[in-house]
């Protein structure tokens, strides 16, 4: 999973958690998760419009507000193989990363419009997008590692032997 392609849905700053999964779907199982994902954006339109593989780009903040680790799991559960943003809630992009899901920080909203197709190298550290390529600080071998193994439990479980 080192180079991720696909097509984006432009987000501004501060998209919190509310937004991602509203809390009124908190209650649902987890496998139901995906039909809820950015329900709470008004106007969004994503659940008609997200296809597998599509790619989140958003400003700083993307995350904000609760804890709750649904939230990535909605967004990845509804296809998205990748969010970037130029600043990611502390709690949010850990509780992405260890359910599996690539968060990249990379200031690139402005750059683009929605439906463009970007290319992410998470290994070198590269977008490239409709207009040219950006250069961003690379993934680290241990994040990498944890997404390569679909997050932090079966990382953990393979690592110790553990089916």
């Amino acid at each position: 999973m080192e180079v991720i392609k696909g097509r984006v849905f432009v987000l501004g700053d501060d998209v919190d958690t509310d937004q991602i999964l509203p809390g009124y779907a908190m209650a649902e199982p987890f496998d139901q998760l995906g039909k809820y994902a950015m329900a709470g954006a008004p106007g969004l339109d994503f659940l008609n419009r997200v296809t597998p593989g599509d790619i989140i780009v958003a400003g700083r903040n993307f995350g904000c507000g609760s804890s709750r680790e649904q939230a990535p799991i909605a967004l990845k559960m509804a296809g998205i193989s990748l969010v970037t943003a130029a600043g990611f809630a502390r709690i949010f992009r850990r509780n992405a990363i260890n359910i599996g899901l690539p968060v990249y920080a990379a200031d690139i909203a402005g750059a683009l419009r929605d439906g463009d197709i970007i290319e992410v190298d998470m290994v070198k550290g590269l977008i490239r997008y409709p207009q040219g390529q950006l250069a961003f600080k690379p993934l680290s071998e241990n994040i990498l590692k944890t997404l390569d193994y679909g997050g932090l439990i079966p990382r953990v479980r393979a690592e110790l032997g553990i089916s």
